[in-house]
This record gives C-alpha cells, structure tokens and sequence, in this order.
C-alpha cells in the first residue's frame, strides 16, 4: 500500500504550491516510508508515498501511460497483476516496469470509466486524463483502502487520510456532529461523511468523476444476493467444501504475492487459522504469525493461537499488553485513526503492527471478513433464536427480554432508527442500547446542532433487489455496509497496520470468495447454532478437528477508563470543565453515569452500556483535543509534521 494526495483547480489551471503537496505527502509519511514523488502541471497536482511491496526499483509513481496524457497515483494492490500484465501486453501496451500501479493507466485506456469494475484487489486510485481534463477517484468495491476528499478555495483536495488534507493549510478542522451521531448509533464511522465538517470518504464500490468544475459519484459495485429460495444448495455439501477451498486457496496465493515478505495474524480462531493453513500449503512452509497475549485485560487467546500455530507448523510471535498498555496507546490510536474509537481491540491491533514491521515484515494476511460472508458474529444467533420464537407465537418473549434489556439504559429521546424499515436485522440489537445512551450523554447543545437530522440519512442500504433476500442475507448485507467497512476495515484495520507501515492483506474479501458466500443457502452459513457452517468443514481438513469447532471469541480489550488503570489524560477529559469546553456531553449525566459504573457488578448489561458509552464519550472528548484545537488534558495535540532543511532543499530543486 501506500498513500496518495493531490489536488485539482475546479475553476482554471493555477499551479497548486508545491510546498502545500509535499506537506500533505509528509502528512502520509507512515504510509509510505520507503519513497515519495510529485507531479504538478498547470490545474492539477499529485503525490504519492510508496510501501514498496512490488517491484520495489521498477514502481515509482505518480506516473503515466507512454504517452504522458494518463497519470495516475494508487494506493493498494491489484491481486491478479501477473495475469494482467500478460494480457495488456498482449494488446499491445508498453509497461516499463512490473509493478501493478502500471496496469492502472493502460487498464483506463482499454476501458475508461469500466475500469473498476474490472479491477480486482484493494485500491484507493486517483487517474488523471489530460486529454479530456477528466479526474477519476476511485475505492475498491468493500472499502478496504481509505480515500477522502474535500472542496476548499475552488480546489478540490483528497488523499489517503485526512491529516493530509488538514496539513495542506487549506482546510480547516471543525467537527461534523452527524458523523460523531453515527458513530454512537451504529458504532463505526459513516459511508457518505467523516468525522470532520466538509471532508468526506469516498464511498466503497464508488467512483468520483470530476469534470468542468463538477463532482459526481457512480456507483460500480454493490454486494447482492438470490433471491430467498434460490440460493445455492446441494445434496452433496463436499462439492460446496471443495469450490470454497479451491476460491479461497487462490485468494490466499495472491495475497502472498510480494517482492517483501508476508507475515500472519493469528488468533487461534477459525478464520486466522485457515488463511494461515493455506497460507502454509501455498507455500510449502508457514508464513510467520503475530498474536496478542491480554494480561489481566480480557480473554487470553495465546492457547490457541499456539495451538494453531503448531498444528501448521508455524512460528509464533506474541505481543503481551496489559491494561496500562492498552489505555496509553489510545492518543496514538486516535491520531492514527482519526476518529473517536469504541472497541479498546484497535489499540491492540496497533501495537501488533507495531511488531510485524519491527520484524522485517510489510504485509500481513488477516482473517478478517469471514464473519461478514459466513454469518459468524453471535447477534446472528440470537437475532436466529428471537426470530424463531417470534414466528412460533412467543413473540412477547423477545419483547420482553428486549424491554427489560433496553430499560435498563432508559428511556430513549431518540430511538434509534429501523434500518430495514420493516422487521428486524440483526444488528439493531446491539446498536439500540448505546444509541439509547445518547438520550443521557448528549448535551442540549449536541441535540440542537443535530436536529431533526436521521442517521438514516448517512445509510447506504437501499439495495432495488434487498427485500427478496433471506432474513439472513439482508443482515449480513447490513454488516457489509455498516460494521465492515466503517469499523473493521477503518479503524481495526487500514488505519492501525498502516500507521506502522505494514499493509493488511484480507483473504476473504476476495472477489470470488464474497461472490461465492453470497450465493449459498443460509444453511451453509448459519445451521441451527453452527455459525460459518460450511468454513468448519473446510478447517477440518486442514487442521484438527478441535481447532475446527472452535467457538467464535470477540477479541476485545477490558475497558480502560473507568478503574484503577486509567491515564490521568481520561480523568481530565472527564471533567465537568473539559466536557463543558467541547460542548458534546452533559457533564452532570457523565458523572452520574461513572458513579453508576463503580456500584454495578463487573458483569450487569446495565454495566456493560454505560461503560461502552463512557468510552465513547473519552475517546470523542480526546479526538476533540488531538485535532480541535487543544485545552482539554494534559496530552500534546496533532500537528501537521514539518519538512525539513532537507526536504525544503529537495522541494526547491524539485
């Protein structure tokens, strides 16, 4: 991977400043250590900082078509390079170097505007036609690559994170309190806005066309499935084992494609430990894994990743991390990902990047994904049982262990919304609770600036085809759209192993492999209360069956706020004076909530809520300080980084 900036006159050709690009490329130096490069021309401008994972002397860019009328500047990798090479040679394209970022110019060429539809891999990309003074901005169809944009002084601005637009001098940093009301509704970060006022990602599956001075988005992609009935079904389910070992087999080959070595994260549960065992047959020997070992912080793992790692022959490094190592990554956490954070796991998974690069690493294979394709998450089992007792006349028993669940939040000024519109998808149980929380958080003043804003306006769920799926289907399509890309892809994934350089690498996310999932039959997916059904037939024959029936574990961290582990930073972002000087949260209803906190039971849902809400209201009151100006802890703030005498003599003989 790597990360890309650049700028475009929406009004002429005034040469964009060099020294505002290279300040922005500079914001991204932690994507891309290993080399940096920019294009100007008059009207527009283009940088990029290189992770150089393939053709690492061959693949400097921005760079262009033979002719210098096509420039593009990526981020990412496209899987099938190899295959693609061969075929745009054979058309009749010349390629300087065998780096995939090349296949993007001459891809354009043969298919204009198609092009990403025919793409395979991750990829955030920016194209350039000269010819027809076109800017194409593109993200690849889940949104593992981030790519954000904004419109400032008649320049249209965008790049891989949004530091490098605030570094650039020309975009302010304000808040966007509907991005920050998602975030506390759903539990990860919109599709369509971010957390900073104006600045906005480009939508996974989405394209930006940018011509004559305007902006339009076009959809290329959208997950879909039969029709309920007409999945996939066969009286032989081995067939289904061997397509599925066959697919994901040549997901994991490509992903081990690279002129840097590999590595693995392993956490001894299902999905980890099948990438790893095909990674390993793949291979001839297993690639090297990295896990995490919670000390007094929550469920251990370390077990059975070794048990995992045995079993495939794998060496094994562990990252320890105990509660105060966990609460004081969360500043570095929050400058990494730019956003509040929920889930105290991302903070361990930052420093587990940490470790793959210290070990020589620069790409990582993850499981991450399978739970989306197969139905592994445990809302889908109970959402399967509530369901269940609703259509055999017991309806009153899930209203009643809602009502008494969803009571002991409170009552709710704003309930949150129906995502379907009609029935019940299975994440809305464990969105409600927190999203209830809100009506006690939030101060008069967050209230107001929202409005009669609905978060369902920030949703993309409209799919033409949804309410001829399975139950089950459309909640996974949910999950597709909300939790995947807005949480494990964003802040649990690019955003952490990109801040130590190292490039996460998502087997399951494959083309193939999502276009094979979604066309099962629930049955495979989800069977009585077996989650990822047919994925445990597959690990049966690639390790013991013991590690094949594992049971799913949430890896998540312990809070960190709320007990004798806390930074004295969370205290101070507490107070009723640093709550009353961002303007987010009710300082009286805050401490009733930690007071609360301390007399209920380590294990009361009441608990469990507040908790979570708390750590919203830390993490959000943290986000504020890092990148809103200051004032509210002790901690140092985020500022642009600064070129130095180096640099500035490299910019002036540019």
């Amino acid at each position: 991977m790597c990360g890309i900036a650049g700028a475009l006159d929406l009004k002429g050709t005034r040469l964009f400043p060099r020294e505002r690009l290279a300040s922005m490329a500079l914001a991204l130096a932690h994507r891309g250590p290993d080399d940096e490069h920019l294009h100007l021309e008059p009207g527009l401008a283009l940088a990029t900082r290189r992770l150089a994972l393939v053709d690492p002397s061959g693949g400097r860019q921005p760079l262009s078509n033979e002719a210098g009328d096509v420039w593009v500047a990526s981020n990412g990798e496209l899987y099938d390079y190899p295959e693609l090479r061969e075929e745009l040679l054979a058309r009749g394209h010349t390629l300087a170097s065998n780096c995939d970022t090349e296949a993007w110019v001459h891809l354009y060429e043969e298919h204009g505007e198609d092009t990403f539809s025919r793409a395979r891999g991750q990829f955030a990309v920016s194209l350039w036609d000269r010819s027809r003074r076109t800017l194409l901005l593109a993200r690849d169809r889940v949104g593992i690559c981030p790519l954000y944009y904004t419109e400032r002084d008649g320049w249209l601005l965008w790049a891989s994170e949004v530091k490098a637009l605030l570094a650039s001098g020309l975009v302010p940093a304000r808040a966007d309190a509907r991005g920050l009301n998602h975030l506390f509704c759903f539990l990860a970060a919109p599709s369509f806005r971010s957390f900073f006022e104006g600045i906005r990602p480009v939508p996974p599956g989405h394209f930006l066309v940018v011509r004559e001075g305007t902006v339009v988005s076009r959809r290329y992609w959208d997950l879909d499935f039969p029709d309920a009935g007409e999945e996939r079904r066969t009286e032989r389910p081995e067939a289904l084992v061997d397509e599925l070992e066959a697919v994901l087999s040549r997901a994991v080959e490509r992903r081990l494609r690279a002129d840097a070595p590999v590595g693995a994260y392993l956490s001894g549960g299902l999905d980890s430990t099948v990438a790893l065992a095909l990674a390993a047959r793949v291979r001839g020997t297993a690639p090297r894994a990295f896990t995490i070992g919670l000390e007094g912080a929550g469920l251990d793992e370390r077990p059975h990743a070794a048990a995992a790692a045995r079993a495939v022959g794998a060496e094994l490094d562990v990252v320890p991390l105990g509660p105060t190592a966990i609460a004081d990554t969360f500043p570095e956490l929050v400058v990494a990902t730019e956003s509040p954070v929920f889930d105290t796991a991302d903070a361990c998974l930052l420093r587990l990047a940490g470790r793959v690069r210290e070990r020589g690493f620069k790409a990582v294979l993850t499981g991450e994904g399978s739970d989306e394709a197969f139905a592994g998450y445990p809302w889908y089992k109970s959402h399967h049982i509530l369901s269940w007792l609703e259509r055999h006349g017991a309806a009153w028993a899930p209203r009643l262990l809602r009502g008494a669940l969803f009571g002991l939040v409170g009552p709710s000024r704003a309930p949150p919304p129906a995502l379907l519109g009609e029935g019940r998808c299975a994440q809305e149980d464990l969105f409600e609770p927190l999203s209830r929380a809100r009506g006690f958080l939030y101060s008069e003043a967050l209230w107001e600036r929202l409005g009669d804003a609905s978060p369902l306006d920030d949703l993309d769920l409209h799919h033409p085809r949804r309410h001829r799926w399975h139950p089950l289907h459309q909640s996974l399509y949910v999950e597709h759209k909300l939790l995947l890309a807005g949480h494990l892809l964003a802040d649990k994934g690019d955003r952490v192993s990109m801040h130590s350089s190292v490039e996460a690498r998502y087997p399951f996310l494959d083309e193939d492999v999502v276009a094979f999932a979604a066309s099962l039959a629930p049955e495979y997916k989800l069977r009585g209360l077996t989650d990822k059904w047919l994925l445990r037939q597959l690990a049966a024959r690639l390790v013991p069956e013991r590690l094949a029936r594992r049971p799913k574990a949430m890896f998540r961290a312990n809070p960190v706020f709320h007990g004798p582990h806390r930074p004295r930073w969370a205290e101070q972002l507490l107070s009723a004076e640093s709550l009353r000087a961002s303007g987010w949260f009710e300082p009286l209803a805050v401490e009733r909530a930690r007071k609360l906190v301390e007399r209920l039971p380590a294990y009361a849902p009441r608990r469990y809520v507040l908790e979570a809400g708390l750590s919203g209201v830390v993490t959000t009151q943290l986000w504020h300080h890092l990148f809103l100006g200051g004032g509210l802890c002790e901690l140092p703030v985020w500022t642009p980084p600064v070129p130095s005498a180096q640099q500035r003599e490299h910019l002036r003989l540019g």
